[in-house]
């Protein structure tokens, strides 16, 4: 059961993104919705300038922004609610960001946040380094919501076979009959014994749900790319998959499939632990 949702916003579009998907699960699932806004100690501290002979720092100018700033973004989040019938505040901290927002998180079943980040020193990359560290950092599932990314739509379980993908087929029946939505399971066939003894695993673990279930495949191409692929065809809302992958070595903290998912899927993309 999904009782408890938490969407971390900054006031920037790609928070935005996030907070109208928390909103719509928090909705269609009866679930309690919550939010979080950090103020980032980083942006109100002195930066190093020993024996240069500078001007005093304004500190408190930059703290009482910075603040009013955070408050306006949790006073929008309210009204957004509000608005979408639902009653639902948004907490201001102080901190390191990713600190505080994997604090949070640990008290509700899901995370949900945008996939870049408002103080991204680059806007070309995908994934802020915020986001990057709260997903590396986090125990909890966490749903990262690419700007423009579909509301509704049908799930795609990408399943490999491993721990986390089991994890991840469960939390896909969850969400399906909740939200009335079909899943499409995407396995990697390659390996035809192989596909088939996945596809005959998760079965069983799907077996559960009330909507329809479909099957896809594919022998060509890299694993990633094609659960993409098939996310984009069937107009998916959301790939469910592991946050490890089966060689959990090949990346520091998400496997290597999880990791390409996350920087290049225009649908939201749900890390299963």
């Amino acid at each position: 059961m999904i009782e408890t949702i938490l969407v971390a916003t900054d006031g920037s579009d790609d928070a935005s993104a996030a907070e109208q998907t928390a909103m719509g699960l928090a909705s269609r699932l009866g679930a309690r919705l919550s939010a979080v806004s950090v103020i980032d100690d980083r942006l109100v501290r002195a930066p190093a300038g020993e024996g240069l002979a500078l001007p005093p720092f304004p500190e408190t100018e930059l703290s009482t922004y910075y603040r009013a700033r955070a408050e306006a973004v949790s006073r929008r989040f309210g009204e957004r609610a509000r608005a979408e019938g639902l009653q639902a505040g948004c907490e201001v901290l102080q901190g390191a960001p990713d600190d505080r927002i994997v604090e949070k998180a640990q008290a509700v079943d899901l995370l949900v946040i945008g996939r870049n980040s408002a103080q991204a020193r680059d806007r070309g990359v995908l994934i802020g380094p915020t986001v990057d560290a709260v997903l590396r950092k986090t125990g909890k599932p966490t749903i990262l919501v690419p700007g423009g990314a579909p509301l509704t739509g049908p799930l795609v379980l990408g399943f490999d076979g491993s721990p986390g993908s089991r994890i991840a087929a469960k939390l896909a029946v969850t969400l399906a009959n909740g939200l009335n939505e079909a899943v499409h399971v995407f396995v990697d066939s390659k390996d035809k014994g192989r596909a088939v003894a996945r596809f005959d695993e998760v079965r069983q673990l799907v077996g559960g749900l009330s909507v329809p279930v479909r099957e896809t495949s594919s022998t060509l191409g890299r694993p990633d790319v094609k659960i993409v692929d098939t996310a984009k065809e069937v107009r998916a809302s959301l790939i469910v998959m592991g946050a490890y992958g089966r060689n959990r070595i090949t990346d520091f903290f998400l496997g290597s499939n999880a990791c390409s998912v996350a920087r290049t899927s225009p649908v939201s993309v749900l890390f299963a632990r």
